[in-house]
């Protein structure tokens, strides 16, 4: 019987090639953007749920209430592991993580620059990243010990067996390779390259006991059997015991392999993060793979009056419903894995765009049993849902009607075809008019005034003896013509690396717990930056000496802090009192999609990078030669490594521009998928209605009469898929929009113009085949009669 089935199914398809054709390229198509947002969901998901101890491992956070709110954040103290693993028996393994360092490796006349960390010896017992060299136990142990993994072994020591080897860091200390890590997976969170003990920074009294320095991240394991949520309201009054700063601040436990996708928070609960984005591309997938299985339906029912009389005849002869229900999921099973054949090939051959697209490295292991066994439930499960309705509608034709030829309700107000086309343009409609808005948006802030100028202006990550001869580094590039001026800063001009509400001034309430971002500088920076300077002056210690304790404010700190003339304000932080002498008008230094917030610029504590204005009367190339022949004269060890201001801005950019080329893809997708649905449609209803069509010419029926007679029905769909889209888009993208601060009003026209977009696409589509069937000669469709 199955055999038969499956020949029945297949000449069906070899007989009908066009329809054949229609559906498995929809199919496939529907197929193809599933499987590829699946393969990057399921690598989302799966971010640091490789550790073996995974439901043990909780990050440390700390939540406090500011202005009404919890903000929640997850930088701690160093002195916070030592004091947890002390007081806490319910914690098996505890560890610092000091962030990631980018360190200069030296192994003899090679020296390579890599990414790590510094950690506790409890590390490598909490997270799973095994050692291929090494005892687990003694690696981390030495203060001059240092884990390096299979890869960064290979650029410093070749073939060559790492362990015991020495490497000098930085130009500094020698350490001895103890342990080598295989290759970290790359769905972590972790990047490092290397490790080296946490002892090292105690003994170069880098370590420090002060619990508001929030410097690091720590990572505890609880004992098997412990309770998390009796553990954490016992841990939450940590700081309240050692911290009398802060005695409202709760100590709190997230656990770790949620960081990825949730780790995001609004007044202290989990607002939600990478999953967002995954949720709306995992929606996007199926409703692309639904509108291809709504093709199937439709063209499987258009096409029903020509196997009617093959079902009235199985029914005569015995053939029971639950028969030929099996037979046309049968058919649809087959069309399913035909096309899920093509979509395998587009897949391998689309897959390394997407994974550059997506930023990850995306792959098909085809050895997997589980990639099988996922792919043929979607397969499946495609192939069940684009047969179901069409099965059923088959199915329960009547015999005795069926071969009278009475079966078909003609002009019906509702059919679920009907709904199946609105469904399938209204979904098209809401992604073409958020796209848009979407687009409208990104643009808007991509066009929002930066507050300095970035043109020629490139910056240089303070390391080696760069620090040291900083002012003999500056006063060269001046004066060889490289540079119109240079500054150091204490982070880059796109980045905020600190900001804190314990700043005072006259008049502060003290209930004001407004953090204000901090942005240290050195003489110079308003010249370098093209900061527009609203009243006062630059720094400049050589003409006034008592800059070295002078601070520049931007405006919206002169409006948060109060001040009718700011200039020769006191401003205390960090101990010092510092006074205004300039303002700048507000510049981006964080999100450009958000408000700007108040700003304090100190004159010094800016020893980390050096930013320069480039000759504009130069080539780049010339003054970046220039450049690279000073830097490597007063800090010879070192690479000359530098990043373009205006580049590292458009990478704040980066993940609504991903949004955006995705959904503008799915959208195409969509429409082209709607529109092969619509062809068949179109190209069976003018093959039903040649004959009518021949009449109508004879009795004197224009081209244009026809055309629009043919075209109306679906036109009025397309339209009623309009208004149903419309406000539905208009919604979603106001809601959407509220996550921006600086964000469009949507507007009217954005949606009319995806509605009137979606009536021409579905116009044209149609009219090709009505315009067909009405230049057609009727003498060929009427001589039969």
């Amino acid at each position: 019987m199955f055999k038969n089935y499956l020949k029945i199914a297949w000449r069906n398809l070899l007989r009908n090639k066009g329809f054949s054709a229609l559906n498995i390229l929809g199919l496939s198509i529907g197929l193809t953007v599933t499987a590829l947002i699946v393969l990057w969901i399921n690598f989302e998901i799966g971010f640091d749920k490789f550790h073996d101890n995974d439901a043990r491992i909780y990050q440390v956070y700390n939540q406090y209430p500011v202005d009404g709110e919890i903000w929640t954040w997850n930088s701690t103290p160093k002195i916070m592991a030592k004091t947890i693993k002390n007081m806490y028996p319910e914690v098996e393994r505890v560890t610092r993580h000091n962030y990631e360092n980018l360190f200069l490796f030296t192994n003899g006349e090679k020296n390579i620059k890599g990414n790590g960390t510094f950690v506790d010896p409890d590390f490598l017992h909490i997270f799973s990243f095994p050692l291929v060299k090494g005892d687990i136990n003694q690696v981390l142990d030495g203060v001059n010990s240092v884990v390096v993994t299979e890869t960064f072994a290979k650029k410093l020591f070749g073939d060559n067996d790492p362990m015991g080897k020495t490497v000098k860091i930085d130009n500094e200390d020698l350490f001895t390779v103890t342990g080598v890590l295989k290759d970290l997976p790359k769905n972590t969170e972790f990047t490092f390259e290397y490790l080296i003990p946490w002892k090292y920074l105690t003994q170069k009294g880098l370590d420090d006991e002060n619990w508001g320095n929030n410097s690091v991240a720590t990572y505890v394991m609880l004992k098997n059997g412990v309770d998390h949520g009796s553990f954490a309201s016992k841990i939450k009054t940590l700081r309240k015991v050692h911290d009398k700063d802060s005695p409202e601040m709760v100590t709190y436990l997230y656990p770790f392999s949620r960081n990825h996708l949730y780790g995001e928070f609004e007044n202290g609960l989990e607002k939600g993060g990478q999953i967002d984005i995954i949720r709306m591309f995992g929606i996007i997938a199926g409703i692309v793979l639904l509108i291809a299985c709504i093709n199937f339906m439709n063209l499987s029912t258009a096409r029903s009056e020509k196997r009617a009389k093959e079902v009235g005849v199985r029914k005569v002869v015995g053939a029971r419903k639950s028969s030929l229900i099996g037979q046309f999921m049968g058919e649809s099973i087959l069309l399913a894995i035909i096309s899920a054949f093509f979509a395998l090939i587009l897949v391998v051959i689309t897959l390394p765009t997407f994974s550059g697209l997506v930023e990850k490295p995306l792959s098909l292991n085809f050895r997997d049993p589980m990639f099988w066994v996922i792919s043929g439930a979607i397969v499946i499960f495609t192939g069940l849902l684009a047969g179901s309705y069409p099965s059923l509608y088959l199915s329960a034709f009547k015999p005795a009607s069926v071969l009278k030829g009475t079966f078909q309700k003609q002009n019906t107000l509702i059919t679920p075809r009907k709904i199946l086309v609105v469904t399938q343009f209204a979904v098209a409609i809401i992604l073409i008019s958020s796209t848009l808005i979407v687009r409208q948006q990104l643009n808007k802030v991509q066009n929002r005034q930066m507050g300095y100028s970035q043109d020629k202006l490139v910056y240089v990550e303070m390391e080696g003896d760069l620090q040291k001869n900083y002012a003999l580094i500056k006063k060269e590039l001046n004066a060889s013509g490289t540079t119109v001026a240079v500054t150091k800063t204490m982070s880059p001009i796109t980045q905020n690396w600190s900001n804190s509400w314990n700043i005072g001034w006259k008049g502060k309430d003290p209930e004001d717990k407004t953090l204000i971002l901090r942005f240290n500088a050195d003489d110079d920076v308003i010249k370098t930056f093209g900061f527009e300077l609203v009243e006062g002056r630059d720094f400049d210690k050589t003409r006034f000496p008592t800059d070295s304790t002078a601070m520049i404010i931007n405006e919206a700190a002169v409006a948060h802090m109060g001040f009718d003339e700011p200039i020769g304000k006191q401003i205390s932080d960090m101990g010092t009192d510092w006074t205004v002498i300039g303002v700048v008008k507000d510049f981006i230094l964080t999100s450009p999609f958000q408000k700007i917030e108040p700003m304090i610029v100190h004159c010094g504590w800016a020893d980390n990078i050096i930013n320069m204005k480039l000759n504009p009367n130069r080539s780049i190339g010339e003054n970046l030669a220039q450049a690279e022949t000073i830097f490597k004269k007063f800090n010879p060890n070192y690479p000359f490594e530098y990043k373009f201001v205006d580049k590292e801005y458009e990478r704040k950019f980066n993940n609504q521009k991903r949004t955006e080329t995705l959904a503008s893809w799915s959208t195409l997708l969509t429409i082209i998928i709607s529109c092969l649905g619509l062809f068949g449609l179109a190209s069976y209803m003018a093959e039903n209605r040649i004959k009518e069509i021949g009449v109508r010419k004879v009795l004197g029926a224009s081209v244009g009469n026809i055309t629009t007679l043919l075209s109306k029905s679906f036109l009025k769909l397309v339209a009623l898929a309009c208004l149903i889209a419309i406000p539905v888009s208009w919604i979603f993208m106001r809601e959407w929009l509220q996550n921006f601060d600086f964000r469009i009003e949507p507007s009217g026209w954005t949606f009319l113009f995806a509605g009137v977009l979606a009536i021409a696409i579905a116009l044209i589509t149609v009219s090709y085949q009505a315009i067909k069937a009405a230049i057609r000669n009727p003498v060929k469709s009427l001589r039969t009669e």
